[in-house]
């Protein structure tokens, strides 16, 4: 594929509207496809990942009607699913693959997930040990002390279990959760560090009993759930991430972005942000009964400065902090992230990622490495300097890199940027709409 070439010739302005945040999409087509009924989706994501979970369900015998940004799911509850004739296709959506392995664990048949390529390389057990505990006998490829796609699944009759994540994951949980929605008695989960609350959120909305507090979630068993009747899902604000930096960053710049979700687990690259002295404010904010919260954020550029990441805060922000190293690199003074071992273990190792980009365009960038965790240093001074970047294959990677180009002097030559389908397909096009938009 031909590089993709870009250069920072004017500044972002103007409007802003997302597709629907895809970790609230995932959780929307699984939890429709439960519940006995009708349930209309809108603003629903269109990309490779939601695909690949409206995908499954079909498979499973889930009636699902897709027209561009409307989705209607005709759900059957468990055991209205029916054995694939076939491995099922997850694609590289982690999502899809671990949250329907905690649905398939308890239904009547044999079924077999099947990865593309950087899935095949992410770790499993961490879903694979605690189903097994509650009954689930599941299969995988096993390489060393880990286990990786594909996932076969003989679904059996589950119990609930106490279970502390060792790993704070919100797909762990996830599945935990959407296994425990069929099990005999009480599922309980402990996270020790706070993680996306979208599964408990949509569970809430299906009319689940469902208790939450003191780092503790539990749900008992086989609760009918009710649909809604329609669902809207607010923008994706790791998407927005993107943009906000881009205008943050850039003195004159001015953005707004509508409808997008304000999750209180998801918005805290939003308070880094603010912390970094990003002119950042949060209008319109609206909530409606145990819907996700969203409403617009408005930007405006300036001058960033450095600040230090607990790692409590990073499960909170783990598919935004390579942007976030993009912002530290033109912030000026040192940023400090600790304990971001856990994007080594995305779509790509996205430490290696980012640092080797980033220190191309002349970011001082260093990572340390201790017993306890793994941190990233990055002392900004406020610029950078146009590079030939690689993507690795993944969105977030890539993503990242053509909003630093798009900052930097000179001209940024990423690579490859198809893998962008995965997650924001249409994300070129808002750019140069923000770049030709001067009416804000």
């Amino acid at each position: 594929m031909k590089p993709f070439v870009v250069s920072r010739k004017s500044i972002p302005s103007g409007i802003v509207t997302l597709s629907g945040d895809k970790s609230i999409a995932h959780r929307a087509i699984i939890l429709s496809a439960i519940a006995a009924g009708k349930t209309e989706l809108s603003n629903f994501p269109v990309h490779q990942d939601s695909l690949a979970t409206i995908n499954v369900f079909r498979k499973l015998g889930v009636n699902i009607i897709h027209h561009n940004a409307k989705v209607q799911v005709c759900g059957n509850g468990f055991s209205g699913f029916c054995k694939p004739k076939q491995p099922i296709f997850v694609n590289n959506s982690g999502t899809t693959l671990r949250l329907s392995a905690g649905v398939l664990a308890s239904c009547d048949f044999e079924s077999t997930l099947v990865a593309a390529d950087s899935l095949k390389l992410r770790p499993m057990k961490r879903i694979t040990e605690p189903l097994r505990l509650m009954g689930a006998e599941i299969s995988a490829r096993q390489v060393g002390q880990d286990e990786y796609p594909p996932l076969t699944i003989i679904g059996k009759r589950l119990k609930g279990i106490t279970y502390t994540l060792p790993v704070a994951s919100a797909q762990v949980k996830s599945a935990l959760l959407l296994a425990g929605l069929n099990a005999d008695g009480l599922t309980q989960i402990i996270e020790p560090l706070p993680t996306r609350d979208h599964t408990e959120r949509m569970l809430k909305l299906f009319r689940v009993k469902i208790k939450s507090g003191d780092k503790k979630i539990s749900l008992a068993g086989k609760q009918k759930l009710i649909s809604p009747g329609k669902i809207f899902i607010p923008g994706d604000i790791s998407s927005a991430a993107f943009f906000i930096v881009w205008a943050a960053v850039l003195p004159g710049a001015r953005i707004r972005i509508e409808k997008v979700s304000l999750n209180p687990t998801r918005i805290k690259i939003i308070s880094l942000l603010q912390q970094m002295k990003a002119d950042i404010k949060v209008i319109k904010s609206v909530q409606i009964g145990d819907n996700e919260p969203m409403g617009d954020i408005l930007v405006k550029g300036g001058k960033l400065k450095g600040i230090e990441v607990a790692s409590e805060d990073i499960p909170l922000i783990v598919d935004e902090l390579p942007i976030l190293m993009v912002a530290a690199s033109l912030a000026y003074g040192k940023t400090i992230l600790h304990g971001v071992g856990e994007l080594r273990v995305k779509e790509t190792d996205r430490v290696n990622s980012m640092v080797e980009n980033l220190r191309k365009m002349g970011s001082d960038i260093q990572v340390e490495q201790s017993q306890a965790q793994e941190d990233i240093l990055i002392d900004g001074c406020g610029r950078l300097s146009g590079a030939s970047v690689k993507s690795y294959a993944d969105h977030r990677t890539a993503m990242s890199m053509i909003i630093a180009g798009l900052c930097a002097s000179g001209r940024t030559s990423v690579d490859d940027v198809s893998c962008i389908k995965k997650s924001f397909p249409d994300f070129i096009e808002k750019a140069k709409n923000l770049l030709a938009d001067t009416n804000f």
